[in-house]
C-alpha cells in the first residue's frame, strides 16, 4: 500500500512552500513575538484564507474546497515548517473538525463559511488548569442557555472570535458554542512559552450559548484523534525544518580547520534527527490515510502520530540549538523559535503522558476484542 502524496497532493505541498517561504518568513514570526500587543498575524491568517486552506477539508456547501484531509496534513506539514503566528490549529484541526462532526445544518451554515473567509476564528475551551481534557470532571455548567464556568488556559482564547466549551446541562456532559464577543465574557491574555501561539483564561458569567449536537465524550474524543493527525504534520514540519537548519549550520562552520558537520559526534545528533522524524513522518501518514478514509483504526493510528510526532520534534529542537553551539543561544538566531513552538505543540491537546495513556487503552481495547 502507497502512503505517499499523490501527484496533485505534492503540488499543493510545493505551492505552499514557496508561498510560506515568501510570505512567512522568520521576520513574521519574530513580529509578533517581540510585539506585546500583537498576538498573531492577521495579514498572513487573510492571506491564508485567501488560498482556501482554512476550508480544504470544508465541503463545499459550506464555502470550503472540500479538497479533503490529506491535502489538509499536507498543507499543515508546510505551516509547521514556518511556525506559522496564526491560529490556523485551533480554527481549523479543532473547531471546523468540531462543527463538522457534531454540528446540525444551521450551525454548520452559521459557522463554516465565515470561517472559510477567515472571519471567524475558533477555539476549544475545555481545560479547567492542569491535567488531562475531561468532560465529565468539568465544572462548567449551563442552566438552560446559559453559560457559567472558568477555562484556563485556552489556546488562542484572546483572539478567537467563538469557542466550543465543555461544560454539563440537565442533558449531562456536553459542547457548547459560545459566541467570545457577547455579554457574560471576561477574557484574559496569559503569558506562554511561545507567544506566537497566545492562551487566555475564559471567564463565563451566565454567557449565552448553544448546544452542539447531542453527545460531549465520544465527539471530543473523536474531535481530539482528528486533530492528533493533523497536529503531528505540524510538528513533522518543524522537525524537518529544524533538521534543515542544523544541517547548513553543520556544513558551514568550521572548528579546528573542518566542518564540524565531519565530526562523528555532530553526524550522530543528525542522524539521530533524522531517524526520528521520519518514524514520526511514517505513523503521521499512517495516521493520515485512517483519517481521510474513516478506517477504525485512527483511535491507535492519532495515537502513536501524537507520541512519535511530539517526541521527534522536541527532540530535533533541542539538537539543532546544540548543533548551532553557543549562538543557538542566543535571541538572534531562530533555534528559539522552534524550541518554544515545539513545546506549545506538545501540551495543545494534552502532553505525552495523556497520550500515552490513550494509546495503552486503545491497544489494550483492541486486544480484547
Amino acid at each position: 500500500m502507497n502512503f505517499d502524496f499523490s501527484d496533485d497532493q505534492k503540488f499543493l505541498k510545493a505551492e505552499a512552500r514557496k508561498f510560506l517561504e515568501a510570505r512567512c518568513t522568520s521576520s513574521v514570526t519574530r513580529a509578533v513575538l517581540d510585539d506585546p500587543n500583537k498576538r498573531f498575524d492577521p495579514e498572513l491568517w487573510k492571506a491564508v484564507a485567501d488560498m482556501g486552506w482554512i476550508g480544504a477539508a470544508i465541503p463545499e456547501a459550506y464555502g470550503g474546497s472540500g479538497l479533503g484531509h490529506v491535502e489538509l496534513c499536507a498543507i499543515a506539514e508546510e505551516l509547521g515548517r514556518v511556525i506559522a503566528p496564526i491560529p490556523f490549529a485551533s480554527s481549523v484541526y479543532i473547531f471546523a473538525e468540531a462543527i463538522m462532526l457534531a454540528g446540525d445544518g444551521a450551525q454548520k451554515s452559521a459557522l463554516l463559511p465565515g470561517l472559510v473567509r477567515g472571519d471567524l476564528i475558533g477555539c476549544l475551551a475545555s481545560a479547567e488548569g492542569p491535567g488531562p481534557i475531561s468532560e465529565a470532571s468539568t465544572t462548567s455548567r449551563v442552566d438552560g442557555d446559559r453559560l457559567s464556568g472558568v477555562k484556563t488556559p485556552v489556546t488562542d482564547g484572546d483572539i478567537a472570535t467563538h469557542a466550543i466549551v465543555t461544560a454539563h446541562d440537565a442533558v449531562g456532559p456536553g459542547l457548547f458554542i459560545v459566541d467570545l464577543a457577547a455579554e457574560g465574557v471576561t477574557r484574559t491574555a496569559l503569558d506562554t512559552i511561545d507567544p506566537t501561539r497566545s492562551a487566555a483564561r475564559l471567564v463565563f458569567d451566565n454567557a449565552a450559548c448553544q448546544r452542539l449536537g447531542t453527545g460531549a465524550e465520544d465527539v471530543v474524543s473523536a474531535v481530539l484523534d482528528r486533530a492528533a493527525v493533523l497536529f503531528a504534520f505540524e510538528q513533522v514540519g518543524g522537525a524537518g525544518r529544524c533538521l534543515e537548519l542544523a544541517k547548513a549550520y553543520a556544513m558551514e562552520r568550521h572548528a579546528f580547520g573542518r566542518v564540524i558537520a565531519s565530526y562523528q559526534a555532530i553526524k550522530h545528533k543528525l542522524a539521530d534527527m533524522y531517524v526520528k522524524t521520519e518514524l514520526a513522518r511514517s505513523h503521521a501518514y499512517f495516521g493520515a490515510w485512517a483519517l481521510a478514509s474513516g478506517d477504525a483504526t485512527l483511535p491507535t493510528a492519532a495515537a502513536a502520530a501524537r507520541l512519535s510526532a511530539t517526541s521527534a520534534y522536541d527532540f530535533a529542537a533541542k539538537e539543532n540549538l546544540q548543533t548551532h553551539g553557543g549562538m543557538g543561544f542566543t535571541w538572534e538566531v531562530d533555534c528559539h523559535l522552534h524550541l518554544r513552538r515545539s513545546r506549545q505543540l506538545a501540551l495543545a491537546l494534552g502532553g505525552p503522558p495523556v497520550w500515552r495513556e490513550r494509546l495503552v487503552r486503545r491497544l489494550e481495547q483492541n486486544n480484547a476484542a
